[in-house]
């Protein structure tokens, strides 16, 4: 039994677009036209056609798992052709190889398609995440050429018309029942050819530049936030548009800070002294210091919220709440005189922790048969 997956180089569990991807990328390498007269990228055109077809519909790609065949259990694998019915290869086939043949005959121009799209991965502080900030980026893409304004042409001098296709792009043959309009080989598929290649691109039409912007990060951005400048992609084809550009967001630990959403959290030592008489304690807030006022007896863990001193979200201007989470810090070194007021107090409180411990737990058990 062939192994679909192994032909196609993926994993068994690979999605429809990575059998997508693996199929294109195998069919284009092993196409007959791009390997003429030769039977044995023939045969593996056909063998990962009959993979894809069978791989790309679900109903037969289950049957395959299960029992070795597209058709279910005691089936052969026949059934493969490029345009088996349901398998959607036609789309794919038409995808693909639109630039090797028109739609059965029809001619192919080539049509303006958008730029590729960039990314640029930036990291940046958790204030500047939450107040916004300005920063200014470098990273290379192809431009048109200024010399020859994407032409590809030395300035004065016209790209040729394509004496193998005479400007069409294609080049029609006969095939079978079928007349088949092929990409032409010598201009690839453009109608002209550059006879004055420019000297500053070498002919390309572009050439690959460092460019420098300003890029505007709004407050209440998070890890992971992406920005889309549009336009500062890479150039498009035939004339098409520019592709964009992609920022995407790296929000770096803070110390001290913690974020979550709206929310920055931060815990703050409080002395014994502190959480048992109460009393103003400073805390460190993103834009600085604020107080906080601790009532006398404060348990450690206890929350205090600082309104509007967390982040707000993307386009709003209401800030979350910092919340500040309290421990009570013991002392690991005292004075004798610290321990002697200590143990003074210890005596004068007797157990008084204990008792009350003791009063819950006998509460808790209260009518517990044994």
């Amino acid at each position: 039994m062939k192994d679909y997956y192994e032909i196609l180089g993926v994993s068994r569990d690979a999605s429809e677009a990575e059998l997508k991807k693996a199929f294109r990328q195998l069919a284009m390498k092993y196409h007959p036209d791009r390997n003429p007269d030769d039977k044995a990228s023939e045969e593996k055109f056909k063998e990962i056609n009959e993979a894809y077809s069978c791989l790309s519909d679900p109903t037969k790609r289950a049957n395959y798992d299960r029992y070795g065949s597209a058709e279910g259990p005691g089936m052969g694998g026949a059934g493969y052709g490029p345009f088996a019915a349901g398998t959607g290869f036609g789309d794919v086939f038409e995808d693909i190889f639109g630039d090797f043949f028109g739609a059965f005959g029809g001619q192919r121009r080539q049509r303006p398609s958008k730029g590729d799209d960039l990314r640029y991965d930036l990291n940046i502080t958790l204030s500047d995440a939450v107040f916004g900030i300005e920063k200014i980026i470098e990273f290379q893409k192809w431009e048109d050429c200024e010399t020859c304004r994407g032409s590809g042409s030395e300035p004065g001098k016209q790209p040729a018309v394509c004496p193998n296709c005479r400007g069409t792009g294609q080049i029609r043959f006969q095939q079978g029942f079928f007349s088949v309009s092929k990409t032409c080989g010598k201009c690839y598929g453009k109608g002209k050819i550059i006879t004055d290649p420019c000297k500053a691109c070498k002919g390309q039409g572009k050439v690959q530049k460092i460019k420098s912007i300003n890029v505007k990060i709004p407050a209440g951005v998070d890890n992971g936030s992406r920005l889309k400048i549009y336009g500062e992609g890479e150039p498009g084809l035939y004339g098409g548009p520019k592709g964009d550009l992609y920022i995407v967001l790296g929000v770096e630990e803070h110390p001290f800070f913690k974020r979550d959403g709206t929310e920055i959290y931060c815990e703050v030592p409080l002395s014994f002294t502190h959480a048992a008489l109460g009393g103003e304690i400073e805390i460190p807030t993103l834009e600085g210091t604020a107080k906080i006022k601790v009532p006398a007896g404060t348990p450690s863990g206890r929350l205090f919220h600082l309104k509007g001193k967390g982040a707000p979200r993307v386009g709003g201007h209401q800030r979350g709440d910092q919340i500040v989470k309290v421990y009570i810090e013991v002392p690991k070194k005292l004075t004798p005189r610290q321990r002697e007021l200590l143990e003074e107090f210890a005596s004068i409180n007797g157990d008084e922790v204990s008792k009350s411990f003791k009063e819950k737990l006998k509460d808790l058990f209260t009518g517990v048969e044994h």
